[in-house]
């Protein structure tokens, strides 16, 4: 599938790069027993969270209707882009998709949970959510989806 490398490329580094930071951060920086982490007071820290849901941990379904549900959305993004063949950049935005939601795939049969653990708070105001590498992924790609192809057809 020379076609798709950038998709590919894309989809394993940010896998990749989504577990080696919950690594790092869950585990050798002991985020799970400490609980939070200031890195940039008061507006970054590193506050554990185990999303077992979707979005916000919100509650859907237990654990592997959730990856089955992330596996069917990949596969689904796979066959649109294989079917047709769009630009470097709509594949790199498919490759965050697929990357991300593989990241949190494995979380989910590792820990039973999504590793969360960037917290962004402002000005008095302290967020009840994290979110990881996977997630703004996610986002990004989905965004790049949604506007690289508006239009295409």
């Amino acid at each position: 599938m020379q076609v798709l490398a950038p998709l590919f490329r894309t989809a394993v580094l940010t896998a990749l790069a989504d577990q080696l930071t919950k690594h790092f951060v869950v585990n050798a920086m002991n985020l799970r027993e400490l609980g939070a982490i200031p890195v940039l007071p008061p507006y970054i820290q590193f506050r554990m969270a185990w999303n077992e849901g979707v979005n916000f941990g919100i509650p859907l379904a237990g654990k592997w209707v959730l990856v089955g549900l992330a596996i069917a959305i990949c596969g689904a993004i796979l066959w649109w882009m294989v079917r047709d063949r769009p630009g470097t950049l709509v594949q790199v935005s498919a490759g965050l998709v697929i990357g991300g939601a593989i990241g949190n795939v494995i979380d989910r049969l590792v820990y039973g949970a999504v590793a969360d653990f960037l917290n962004m708070s402002c000005c008095g105001w302290r967020n009840p959510w994290s979110f990881n590498i996977a997630d703004i992924a996610i986002f990004v790609g989905a965004f790049g989806l949604i506007t690289l192809s508006a239009g295409r057809r």
